[in-house]
């Protein structure tokens, strides 16, 4: 294999990219190409509507088009890239799969459909699983054919989630775990099969301990799925019910009570390489609001001008963080996990109340009032009537909660980072 067709070689089946890259002078840039090429290629045709579509507030778009793309993905070899070639992955190494989430972000291709199998409960699975639940639920997240839910927050347990109430009681004699109680925020359940749930497995436990991650099925009697309205007008989120829910007694991840170190190990997966190509994407919002600032005069205001040059120095600071933590230049993982959650959410949060500040009056009114947001021509009938920046300022409400809300993420590094006394709690 010469540089040369090695990208085309690359594009077009499995390979060990561990082995390749060794081999291969000149490796990331020849798979960046080769990467770039692809998606030019096919981000085409019924795929072409899709460029820019599904991302935070927007889930819901073209989401069986999305579903679609995802599985044209995988018939090419570019999902789980960076997973073992033994489990279904390419084996590729760290510098590649960063190459892959920027490349995907700069080509402006849709948000992933099976983010949270991919990128969360598969690499859990091979950390923590066995071999037969690696044989059983590894390839359907590699083809995308089975979709995963998390189930985690509660009503009385989201950032806190050691207050976990739901409970699992094992029936030995029908070989299946019984489950009760409600989850909440749950993203995509309503278009999910499975779901990897925490619940309590020992009723005289409290806090963390007690604790099990077991995979429940979605599609059967006992489970309820209702999804929330956001402000946004959109419904990604659900409320999920368990009433005498089953699973089968050997789809628990680890031993019982072992459920908050497995939760734990999934939770830094959350903060992998698709950061990366997630900063990308912001930079594209912070390049676009400062075009519209320069077109309509905003940017002639100095607090404005001020305010957009720190947002491009914060992105700075953000990337260079990034790529720190990935390289292993770090204290603590769990620190590390926190302080990159803290940068980007607080950082998208304010770009949103920047663009409402540079769009002005118009971003309160209908789309058709922002001139700079993307056309609502759309042939997907659940699209909901907002532009870009109207859902930019919308959606980024939420950044400082979700995922683990800015003040968790400040006790997590008091305490496990600096070593501060930890907080009183009831």
């Amino acid at each position: 294999m010469t540089p040369g067709n090695a990208g085309v070689e690359l594009a077009d089946r499995h390979l060990d990219l561990g082995e390749w890259a060794a081999a291969t002078p000149d490796a990331d840039a020849v798979f960046a190409a080769a990467v770039r090429r692809w998606l030019a290629e096919n981000l085409t045709g019924r795929f072409a509507q899709l460029r820019g579509r599904g991302g935070p507030g927007s889930e819901h778009e073209f989401f069986a088009e999305r579903l679609e793309w995802d599985r044209h993905l995988a018939a090419a070899g570019w999902t789980c890239l960076g997973w073992p070639v033994a489990h279904g992955g390419r084996g590729a190494t760290l510098a590649q799969r960063i190459i892959f989430h920027q490349e995907y972000a700069r080509a402006n291709a849709p948000a992933r459909v099976n983010h949270l199998g991919e990128e969360l409960l598969g690499p859990t699975l091979i950390e923590y699983g066995t071999a037969a639940q690696c044989e059983r639920f590894l390839p359907g997240i590699v083809d995308v054919t089975e979709l995963w839910a998390q189930g985690y927050s509660e009503p009385g347990a989201g950032s806190d989630l050691a207050a976990v109430r739901t409970t699992a009681v094992l029936d030995a004699d029908a070989g299946r775990w019984v489950i009760n109680g409600q989850k909440i925020w749950t993203s995509l359940a309503h278009l999910s099969q499975w779901a990897f749930v925490i619940a309590r497995t020992d009723p005289q436990s409290t806090r963390h301990r007690g604790l099990s991650f077991l995979l429940v099925p979605l599609d059967q009697p006992g489970v309820t799925i209702r999804p929330i309205q956001q402000i946004t007008g959109t419904s990604e989120f659900n409320e999920v019910f368990f009433d005498d829910a089953t699973t089968e007694a050997e789809l628990i991840v680890g031993s019982p009570g072992d459920g908050w170190t497995v939760a734990m190990g999934l939770l830094q997966f959350e903060r992998g390489v698709s950061t990366l190509g997630q900063q990308v994407g912001f930079a594209r919002e912070l390049d676009d609001l400062i075009a519209v600032a320069k077109s309509n005069g905003a940017a002639d205001d100095p607090e404005i001008a001020a305010r957009l040059r720190r947002a491009r120095i914060g992105l700075m600071v953000m990337e260079a963080n990034a790529r720190r933590t990935l390289a292993g230049d770090i204290v603590s993982a769990a620190g590390a996990a926190s302080v990159a959650k803290l940068l980007w959410a607080g950082w998208h949060r304010d770009l949103g109340q920047l663009a409402a500040d540079v769009v002005g009056a118009p971003i309160l009114l209908g789309p058709s009032h922002t001139s700079e947001g993307r056309a609502n021509d759309l042939a997907d009938p659940d699209h909901v009537e907002l532009d870009d920046w109207q859902r930019l300022l919308l959606f980024t409400r939420a950044d400082t909660i979700y995922g683990g809300s800015n003040e968790v993420q400040r006790n997590i590094i008091a305490e496990r980072v600096l070593g501060l006394p930890r907080e009183a709690r009831p």
